[in-house]
C-alpha cells in the first residue's frame, strides 16, 4: 500500500513505520525532511507541506498521529493552543484535500485519546460509552474526532483512542523511569486513579491490524484488556525495576506544579479494547506485569 503518515517521526510513529516499511509505501509529513531521514531511514519518502498536493487520490490509506504531546507541562494559553491546532488544524487540511479527489484512499487510521471519556471512577468504559465532554482534553478529543470523521461516508476509518503508551524508550514511561529507579517513585495523589495502559508493540500490532482488515472500521480503544490503579501500577513497575515504589508524589504539589494539566494525572478511567477484541485482535501483552517483565527482563 502507498501510505501517508503524520506524525510519523514520533514516539508511536518511529515504532509504527518500522514494522510498515518492509512491505509499503510510505509518505511522512515532516517540517525537517533531513531528521525524518536520519531517523526513520532511506526508505520513507518526506512530505515537508499538504500544500504541495491538490488530493489524497495517490494513496491508498492515510495514518494521522500527528499532534503535540497533551501532558508535557502546564497548559498555558498558548500551550493551549499548540495543542488544538497541531491535531484540528491538520485534519483539516487532510479532510479537504481526501474531499477534493476523485479517488480517495480507502483506509483512513486517525489517533484519539481516552481522555476523550473524562475522569472515571473504577466502573470500566467501552467504546459505547456516551461522551460529555466538559474539561479540556475532552473536547480537543472529541473535535479531532469530529472533523476526522467527515471522511467515513467515502473511506473505511478507525479512530485509534490511545492509553497510556507503555515503553521505556519514550513516553509517559521514559519521563518515570529515573525517579522509579532511584527507589524514589510511588502512587500519585491517593492511587486511586485507574490507568489505562498499552504495550507499544501492542499499539502498533492493533494499528497495522485496523489497516489490514477490511472489517475493521469505527471507534477502537488503544489500550489492553486490563486496567490498573495508579498505585497498583507504582508497585508493578517497582517490582519490575527491583526497586522500591511507595513515596507518593501529594496530589496538592501536582495541583501547584503543574495546574490544570495535574488532572490527567490525579484521575483516570478503566477503559477496555472490547471493540478490537470483538474484530479479532489478540494482545501480546494483556497484562501489566508481562509487559513489564518483557521490557525490563532484557535490560
Amino acid at each position: 500500500m502507498k501510505l501517508l503518515i503524520t506524525g510519523g517521526t514520533g514516539f508511536i510513529g518511529r515504532a509504527l513505520i518500522a514494522r510498515l516499511a518492509p512491505s509499503h509505501d510510505i509518505t511522512v509529513l515532516t517540517r525537517n525532511p533531513e531528521r525524518a531521514l536520519a531517523i526513520l531511514g532511506g526508505g520513507i519518502v518526506p512530505l515537508r507541506s499538504l500544500a504541495t498536493l491538490t488530493n489524497l487520490d495517490a494513496f491508498d490509506g492515510v495514518i494521522n498521529l500527528a499532534g503535540e504531546p497533551i501532558a508535557d507541562g502546564r497548559w498555558t494559553t498558548q500551550r493551549k493552543r499548540e495543542i488544538c491546532d497541531s491535531r484540528w488544524q491538520l485534519t483539516e487540511s487532510l479532510v479537504r484535500l481526501h474531499q477534493a479527489g476523485s479517488n480517495p484512499p480507502s483506509v483512513w487510521i486517525n489517533a484519539s485519546a481516552i481522555g476523550i471519556y473524562g475522569p472515571r471512577d473504577a466502573t470500566p468504559v467501552d467504546e459505547q460509552t456516551p461522551i460529555a465532554a466538559m474539561g479540556f482534553a475532552e473536547q480537543v478529543c472529541e473535535r479531532w474526532e469530529a472533523i476526522a470523521r467527515r471522511v467515513a461516508d467515502q473511506t473505511r476509518q478507525c479512530v485509534v483512542r490511545i492509553g497510556l503508551v507503555m515503553h521505556p524508550d519514550g513516553g509517559a514511561l521514559k519521563k518515570m523511569l529515573p525517579a522509579f529507579r532511584l527507589g524514589l517513585g510511588g502512587p500519585l495523589g491517593d492511587g486511586q486513579q485507574m490507568m489505562s495502559w498499552i504495550h507499544l508493540q501492542d499499539l502498533v500490532s492493533m494499528l497495522c491490524y485496523l489497516l489490514e482488515h477490511d472489517h475493521c472500521r469505527g471507534v477502537f480503544n488503544g489500550t489492553a484488556p486490563h486496567p490498573v490503579s495508579n498505585k497498583a501500577f507504582s508497585h508493578a513497575l517497582g517490582q519490575a525495576l527491583g526497586r522500591p515504589a511507595f513515596l507518593p508524589a501529594p496530589a496538592p504539589v501536582l495541583r501547584l506544579a503543574l495546574g490544570e494539566m495535574s488532572n490527567l494525572l490525579l484521575t483516570g478511567q478503566a477503559v477496555l479494547p472490547n471493540a478490537a477484541e470483538a474484530a479479532g485482535f489478540q494482545f501480546e501483552y494483556p497484562k501489566l506485569e508481562g509487559a513489564l517483565a518483557a521490557m525490563f527482563s532484557r535490560a
